[in-house]
């Protein structure tokens, strides 16, 4: 994979800034969330789909995460993700969690691991690009996540759903992107390459917002692209954050050599 949209004359080498989702792009959200959930799951009858089939739970799981975000945008993350599982838990029809369960649930996000090929590409990008992270997430959880998984990786700006107050697709927060990276950094809406993993929280406002973008395929959604085909206009698709890397240090080495 790599450039997929062949009319757009744009190159990597054409950016100074790339600005990331973090959860499910850099950070391995679903295998962290499905851990998570396990004291629910445990209670389950082995029956039970749930309990070892990690795309249905957080598919169910994640009805109930996106309904909080659009009744209560303000609320922070981690304390979204508790009100979030004790609705799990009852459409399991489950006894409710204690407070301390669901908190515990909700203050996990910080240990939620990378993907193995996130902060050796960080690291490489770093060399040619700022990096700045947009994440639906809270200020605690996003600085607990950069001093633990995302260690050695320097970011320039980290703009949180807490701080702007409202979750991604709103495109309050792109917005908040173009305007906070023109007044700490200096870059222009036209210098920014958004690189997400999904398509429907990032990829669609990217194009209405007229930023260029990266799609980060981790999961192969092929199916689910080409439902949102007309909303869409990406430029580049890569497997990984570690594909990524290496098509960003080819182009420079090519420009460099001409």
């Amino acid at each position: 994979m790599g450039k997929v949209w062949d009319e757009d004359p744009a190159k990597l080498t054409g950016f100074k800034l790339l600005s990331f989702d973090v959860y499910s792009t850099l950070i391995d959200e679903k295998d962290g969330m499905f851990a998570g959930l396990q004291p629910l799951l445990s209670r389950l009858p082995t029956s039970k789909s749930y309990i070892n089939d990690k795309f249905h739970t957080l598919s169910a799981f994640q009805a109930f995460e996106w309904s909080i975000q659009r009744s209560r945008p303000t609320l922070r993350y981690n304390e979204l993700l508790p009100l979030a599982y004790k609705a799990f838990a009852a459409s399991l029809s489950l006894p409710e969690p204690s407070e301390q369960e669901a908190h515990d649930f909700g203050s996990q996000i910080g240990s939620w691991p990378a993907f193995p090929d996130t902060v050796p590409a960080l690291k490489a990008l770093k060399k040619h690009y700022r990096l700045v992270i947009l994440s639906n997430i809270d200020n605690d959880s996003i600085a607990r996540t950069i001093a633990g998984p995302l260690a050695g990786v320097e970011f320039d700006a980290i703009f949180t759903a807490q701080e702007i107050g409202s979750y991604k697709p709103d495109l309050k927060n792109f917005r908040y992107l173009a305007e906070g990276v023109k007044r700490e950094l200096d870059v222009e809406k036209g210098e920014i390459l958004h690189t997400a993993q999904s398509l429907t929280a990032d990829l669609v406002s990217a194009k209405t917002m007229g930023l260029s973008s990266a799609w980060i395929d981790r999961e192969k959604q092929e199916e689910k692209m080409q439902e949102l085909k007309e909303q869409l206009n990406f430029t580049w698709r890569f497997g990984s954050m570690g594909e990524m890397a290496e098509a960003v240090d080819k182009e420079f080495q090519e420009m460099q050599s001409e």
